[in-house]
C-alpha cells in the first residue's frame, strides 16, 4: 500500500491526509474536495512566483558579493552604497506614509503592552503552558528565581521558608505602592482589606482607614462565604489581582492575610512551526498542527508527571469577579494564540506537486488557518479571538514584494475557506536586511493584514554578516551588540511603527531574552525594551512573563510612543554600517570567539539533530545555560564563516576546536540517557557532521540559512533510527 494518498496532481502523505480528514476538516464546513482543489489551484499558480522570488534573493547576494568584493579593503562611503544599491532595485525609494487598516484586531494586539510568549508548537505541555500564560503568581516568581539571593537563611528548601518569603512581601509592597498607590501609608502597613459603599477600605496597623490615591484602579472583587477572597484592580491596561485567605500557609505570614498576588502576564503567544521546532517530515509537521488544532478548538489537554505528581493539563477557564456597582466582571482566562508559519525558502514533501516538493508555507497557511476555523465559528466557551481574526507570523521575508506575496497567498486561503477577506492578519518580522531598509514599504504592501512588526535582532545579525560576507571581516559577535547599524535598525523598527500608525491598532515588538534563569538581570535591562516605545516583547517561560509584565507597570509605554514621535529619526546611513573589523585581535581572543561559537553550535545541533529538540538552554563554555533555537545558530554559524573565508582563523584551528568542544559538550550532556556522544567518532556523529557543515558550507548556503543542513541530518539520524 502506498504512503501517499493521490488527490488530483498532489500526492500527500498519509499521516497527513488522515489528520486532515479525521481531525482538522470535521466542523469547520469545508469539504475535502474543495479544500485540496482549493489547495491545488494555490500551488500552481503561486509556487512559480515564490521560485522566482527566492531566485532573485540570490541574485541579490551574487550582486552583492560582486560589488563588495571589489571594494574589500577600502573605505566604504554612504553615497556610493547608498547609489549602489537603489540603482540595483534592492534598496526602495520608500512610499508616502500612510497609516495601516487592519480591522478586527483583538485588544490585547491593539490596545495593551504587555510580554509576549514565543513556544515551540510541538511540545503539547509547553503549547499549554504558553496559552495558559495570562496569568503568573508574583509571589511564585520571586521566590522561586534568582530575584531573591540564595544565601543563607534565604534558600529555597522544603515547602516555604518564612524568612525568603518575607523578601517577597518586601518586593511586592514596593511594587503595589509605586502602581497602586494608597492615598497614606504603604501596603506593607496594612492590617485588613474590605468593600465598604462601592469603595475598598484599607485599614492600617494605626487603626486609621485610606483607600486608593486613584480610586478608578480597582475594578471588581470577590467574596467567598461572605468574606473578601480577591480585589482586582487595573493600571496602564493590565490587571492585578490580590487574593486573601487567611488560614492558609502563605496567608498566615502576613497580617493582612495575603495568599498571593496575580499578575496578567503575558497577553499573547506564539506557537512557533519555525525556528524553535524540528519538523522535517509529514509525522513532525501532523504533531505540531494537531497541537494547534486542540488548541483552537479549546479541547487540548495532556497528562504528565511531575515530582511524582501525576497532572492532566487542559487550557484554563475565564475569569469572573464582581464589579463595585455588583455587575459581573469577565476577565480571559489565557493569552492571544498567534501561530508562526515557516519562511518562504522552506520547502516540504509531505505533499508533492507533479512529482515535486511544495512550497512549505502554503501549507501551514492553509492547514494552521483550517484549525483556526474551530474558533472562528464558536459562539461560547473556550475562545481565542473575540474580534474573529487569525494571526499568523510570517519570518524571514526579504522586502515588500515578498511581502506581498505572502498577502496574495492568504487571500487565496481565505478564498478557499470562505473566510471575509483580511481575516488572515499578518506579523512581519524585520529579521532580514533588505526588509529592514525597505520597512515602510514593506508595512505598504500588507497595510490591510499587519497586526505586528517585531524586531528579530538575533537573525537579523546573521542576514547582516551574510549580506557583506565578501566585504570583509566582521567583529566579534558579542561586540556586534554595539555597532552602529543595531541601534539604528531597533530604533528605526519604532520610528516607522509610530510613523504608520501603529499605535492602538498593532504591536512594535522586540526580540528575545535568551537567559530563561538569569530573571534578575532581566528585570534589571529588558525594561529597555517598552523604554523604546516597544508594546511588547519576547520572554521564553511563564515565569519571564511575570516578572517582564513588571516592566509594562512601571513604564507607560503609550506615553513614551507619543514622546518618541517627535524625536530625531534613525538614518539609514547608520542602517547600513557594516560590522567590519577595524583593530587587531589576540591569539587568545580568537580562540575564545571560536570556541564560544562552536560550543553554542554543537550543543544545540547535537540536540536538534539527534532527538528533534528545536528549542534549548545550552550551557556555553561557563555553564551558563542560554536559549538556543535556529536564529542563534545563524549567527554563530555565519560569524565563523566569515572569519574562514576571510582568512582569520584557519580550517585546522576550527576542526580543533570542534573536536575539543564536542568533548565538552559530551560532558555537559552526559546525565541524558538519550544523548549520543559526538566523541571520539566524530566521522559516525551524524550531528557533528552537520555542526561542521554549517561553518564550512556556511558561505553558500542561502542567506546562511541553517534549515537545509539540519533538515537533511535530522532525516539521516532518524534514518538509522528505523
Amino acid at each position: 500500500m502506498s504512503d501517499k494518498i493521490l488527490v488530483g496532481h498532489l500526492a500527500i502523505d498519509r499521516v497527513l491526509y488522515d489528520f486532515m480528514i479525521n481531525e482538522a476538516l470535521p466542523q469547520t464546513g469545508i469539504s475535502l474536495e474543495r479544500f485540496w482543489n482549493g489547495f491545488e489551484q494555490t500551488v500552481q499558480s503561486l509556487a512559480p512566483l515564490n521560485k522566482a522570488l527566492l531566485d532573485k534573493r540570490d541574485a541579490f547576494q551574487a550582486t552583492l558579493d560582486a560589488w563588495y568584493k571589489a571594494r574589500r579593503g577600502t573605505s566604504l562611503s554612504f553615497e556610493e552604497h547608498h547609489a549602489f544599491l537603489r540603482s540595483i532595485d534592492y534598496l526602495l525609494i520608500p512610499p508616502s506614509p500612510s497609516s495601516i487598516t487592519p480591522l478586527h484586531v483583538d485588544p490585547e494586539i491593539a490596545h495593551c503592552a504587555a510580554p509576549q510568549l514565543v513556544v515551540p508548537a510541538d511540545n503539547a505541555r509547553y503549547a499549554l503552558n504558553a496559552a495558559n500564560a495570562r496569568w503568573g503568581s508574583l509571589l511564585d516568581v520571586l521566590y522561586g528565581t534568582d530575584m531573591i539571593e540564595e544565601t543563607v537563611g534565604y534558600e529555597k528548601h522544603g515547602t516555604y521558608n518564612p524568612k525568603r518569603g518575607e523578601k517577597v512581601f518586601e518586593l511586592t509592597y514596593d511594587f503595589l505602592d509605586a502602581i497602586i498607590p494608597l492615598i497614606q501609608g504603604s501596603y506593607r502597613d496594612v492590617k485588613s482589606f474590605a468593600v465598604r459603599d462601592k469603595t475598598v477600605v484599607m485599614t492600617l496597623l494605626s487603626g486609621a482607614e485610606t483607600t486608593l490615591n486613584v480610586p478608578e484602579q480597582w475594578v471588581a472583587y470577590l467574596e467567598k462565604e461572605g468574606v473578601l477572597s480577591a480585589l482586582v484592580f487595573k493600571h496602564h491596561g493590565l490587571h492585578v489581582e490580590i487574593q486573601f485567605d487567611a488560614k492558609s500557609l502563605i496567608g498566615q505570614s502576613n497580617v493582612a492575610g495575603i495568599k498571593d498576588v496575580i499578575l496578567e502576564s503575558a497577553l499573547s503567544a506564539i506557537q512557533d512551526c519555525e525556528d524553535s521546532v524540528a519538523a522535517v517530515d509529514s509525522a513532525d509537521k501532523v504533531n505540531i498542527y494537531r497541537n494547534w488544532n486542540g488548541l483552537m478548538k479549546g479541547d487540548l489537554s495532556v497528562d504528565f508527571e511531575n515530582r511524582g505528581k501525576n497532572i492532566h493539563r487542559t487550557l484554563n477557564p475565564d475569569k469572573h469577579f464582581v464589579t463595585p456597582d455588583g455587575q459581573t466582571l469577565t476577565l480571559k482566562g489565557r493569552v492571544l494564540l498567534l501561530i508562526r508559519n515557516v519562511g518562504m525558502h522552506m520547502y516540504t514533501d509531505a505533499i508533492t506537486y507533479r512529482g515535486e516538493a511544495i512550497p512549505e508555507g502554503f501549507l501551514d497557511a492553509f492547514v494552521t488557518t483550517l484549525c483556526a476555523i474551530h474558533d472562528l465559528r464558536k459562539h461560547e466557551g473556550i475562545c481565542n479571538s473575540v474580534e474573529g481574526s487569525v494571526y499568523i507570523v510570517k519570518p524571514k521575508c526579504h522586502g515588500a514584494e515578498e511581502i506581498a506575496f505572502v498577502s496574495t497567498l492568504f487571500a487565496q486561503v481565505e478564498g478557499v475557506l470562505g473566510l471575509p477577506a483580511y481575516t488572515i492578519k499578518m506579523g512581519i518580522m524585520d529579521e532580514e536586511r533588505r526588509t529592514s531598509v525597505n520597512l515602510q514599504a514593506c508595512i505598504e504592501a500588507a497595510k490591510e493584514r499587519v497586526f505586528f512588526i517585531n524586531t528579530g535582532f538575533l537573525d537579523r545579525t546573521g542576514d547582516e554578516i551574510h549580506s557583506c560576507m565578501e566585504l570583509g571581516v566582521v567583529v566579534p559577535k558579542e561586540e556586534m551588540k554595539k555597532e552602529v547599524w543595531l541601534k539604528a535598525y531597533e530604533d528605526q523598527n519604532v520610528d516607522i511603527g509610530l510613523l504608520l500608525g501603529f499605535k492602538g491598532k498593532a504591536q512594535i515588538g522586540k526580540g528575545m531574552w535568551t537567559m530563561p534563569d538569569a530573571m534578575k538581570k532581566m528585570v534589571e535591562v529588558k525594561i529597555a525594551h517598552p523604554q523604546a516605545g516597544a508594546t511588547t516583547a519576547w520572554v521564553p517561560s511563564p515565569t519571564a512573563a511575570t516578572l517582564h509584565a513588571l516592566h509594562y507597570h512601571y513604564v507607560d509605554v503609550m506615553a513614551k510612543q507619543d514622546e518618541l514621535m517627535t524625536r530625531q529619526k534613525a538614518s539609514l546611513e547608520a542602517l547600513l554600517t557594516p560590522p567590519l573589523l577595524k583593530r587587531a585581535l589576540s591569539a587568545e581572543e580568537k580562540t575564545k570567539e571560536i570556541e564560544n561559537n562552536i560550543q553554542s553550535i554543537l550543543g544545540y545541533v547535537v540536540r536538534w539533530v539527534d532527538q528533534g529538540i528545536g528549542c534549548s538552554k545550552v550551557p556555553d563554555i561557563n555553564n551558563i545555560e542560554l536559549m538556543e533555537d535556529r536564529a542563534t545558530l545563524r549567527i554563530s554559524s555565519q560569524h565563523l564563516a566569515n572569519w574562514l573565508h576571510h582568512g582569520l582563523v584557519s580550517e585546522t584551528e576550527v576542526r580543533e576546536a570542534f573536536k575539543k568542544m564536542a568533548i565538552i559538550v559530551d560532558r555537559q550532556n552526559s546525565h541524558d540517557q538519550q544523548y549520543k556522544p559526538m566523541a571520539p567518532h566524530f566521522e559516525k556523529s551524524v550531528a557533528f557532521q552537520a555542526a561542521c557543515d554549517l561553518v564550512f558550507k556556511g558561505r553558500v548556503q542561502p542567506n546562511g540559512y541553517t534549515e537545509f543542513i539540519l533538515h537533511v541530518k535530522r532525516k539521516e539520524a532518524k534514518k538509522e533510527r528505523t
